[in-house]
């Protein structure tokens, strides 16, 4: 079979592989010919680095616990809460959560010039049915694929499912406002068996003792998630396993400008050690917190050679590689709905988007982050409507999902797999959409 015909056959296989109803609510996307190759470095990196996100997580919910107990700085846990409801705050601090980790952990990774850089952590990722299902897709669509597949053919479903425990029942409780990954839930259910697992409404309420929750609603959106209350009631008694846990403090973007702040460095320093945080230094960009509050006359920004966030209006198009986010807690913070990159908009643009972002800092703190340029990476997707496969030079963004299982200092992470969304080269912010190619990652032989 020559190379086209193999293309083609590889790309049908797949499309004929998606469930009646989709996998995405209304969303579509161009499907490779093969899945996205990893060099063996990259992927010794990615093996490796659910164990350092572990340790990063677990001190940045020390540090924010000590924070707010008085014992370091109380700035940050005030930059962590704000904007937040009383209520949510009292209840992250719960003695019942105060251990409580995010138990699937993903980050947003660009592949640079220079390596990648990780520019985002989400603890409520959408694409976990969905890359389980392109493993399956990949895996049958022919030979010598299983075995490379990063995580193993059904290592996105073992690791979900690992994160429960032994608990009977598993219900996923999915909002409206992540109605769109409502299928791939779905997808994922029915491949780990229905009398375990379901997918659930937010006003479902009839849980046993011992049962496990996956929390698949945002927690900005609580208000339209009736069962919440009565959710978060059980788990603090101990009655009900939920993950993640109702701690809006680890949704938290800010995370990364607290790695880079310099005041928090001996911390760090003591909770990660030096080797896993000189490796997050060297793939984390350079962030800030846009906290308007002025600097003394004789004070600048580290890192930007600034005395006041207006002078960022100021800056040329080649000193604005730099992207504007909401940190969370927030509609506009995910699906880089809020995301602005400076270098690419007109300066009237950006210098709205900085005044948005100082205006906001008390309800929603913003971040700023180095704009790290993904790298051109070559790509290939099948045009059904014409019959051949169409190269495309496109960037990256990968997406490893990482699955915490166990508890306490016993807990360890697995990665799962990992998603490739190749956007055309012209496309400054990588993000999934009808032109981006989407396929499972495997390892170079």
């Amino acid at each position: 079979m020559d190379t086209g015909s193999r293309a083609e056959a590889v790309a049908r296989a797949v499309r004929e592989h998606l469930p009646a109803g989709g996998l995405f609510a209304d969303q579509h996307w161009r499907i490779a010919t093969a899945p996205f190759v990893l060099g063996p470095e990259l992927s010794r990196d990615l093996e490796s680095l659910g164990r350092v996100l572990l340790q990063f997580y677990r001190a940045a919910n020390l540090l924010y616990r000590q924070s707010s107990e008085g014992r370091q700085p109380e700035w940050i846990a005030r930059w962590l809460d704000q904007g937040k409801p009383d209520d949510l705050v009292a209840l992250q601090r719960q003695r019942a959560f105060r251990n409580e980790l995010p138990r699937v952990i993903r980050p947003d990774v660009l592949l640079t010039d220079d390596g990648f850089a990780i520019t985002e952590l989400d603890s409520v990722p959408g694409g976990i049915g969905l890359t389980d299902w392109l493993h399956q897709a990949y895996a049958e669509a022919g030979p010598g694929v299983e075995g490379d597949l990063v995580g193993g053919r059904n290592g996105m479903r073992e690791g979900f499912a690992g994160i429960f425990g032994d608990a009977p029942r598993v219900h996923l409780v999915v909002s409206e406002e992540s109605g769109s990954y409502r299928p791939e839930m779905a997808w994922l259910v029915r491949e780990l068996g229905t009398e375990r697992f379901a997918v659930r409404d937010t006003d479902f309420t009839d849980f046993t003792e011992g049962d496990a929750v996956y929390r698949f609603f945002e927690l900005f959106d609580l208000e339209n998630v009736s069962s919440a209350s009565q959710v978060f009631e059980l788990a603090a008694a101990g009655r009900l396993r939920l993950t993640p846990p109702p701690k809006a403090v680890l949704e938290e973007k800010l995370w990364l400008a607290l790695l880079w702040n310099r005041n928090l460095a001996g911390w760090w320093h003591r909770e990660l050690g030096g080797g896993f945080l000189r490796r997050l230094l060297r793939h984390v960009p350079r962030s800030w917190v846009m906290d308007p509050a002025p600097l003394p006359p004789h004070a600048g920004i580290p890192g930007l050679e600034l005395t006041d966030w207006q002078q960022l209006k100021a800056l040329s198009q080649k000193e604005r590689a730099l992207i504007l986010k909401p940190s969370g807690f927030s509609p506009e913070a995910w699906g880089a709905r809020g995301v602005s990159l400076g270098s690419d908009l007109p300066v009237a643009e950006w210098s709205g988007a900085v005044d948005r972002a100082i205006a906001e800092f008390p309800r929603t703190p913003w971040i700023l982050q180095r704009y790290h340029k993904p790298r051109r990476v070559p790509a290939e997707w099948f045009d059904f409507d014409q019959g051949q496969p169409v190269p495309m030079m496109g960037r990256v963004r990968l997406c490893p999902y990482y699955f915490v299982l166990g508890d306490g200092p016993a807990a360890r992470t697995t990665l799962g797999g990992a998603l490739a969304t190749v956007c055309p080269a012209d496309k400054k912010i990588i993000h999934g959409m009808r032109d981006a190619i989407l396929a499972p990652c495997v390892a170079a032989k």
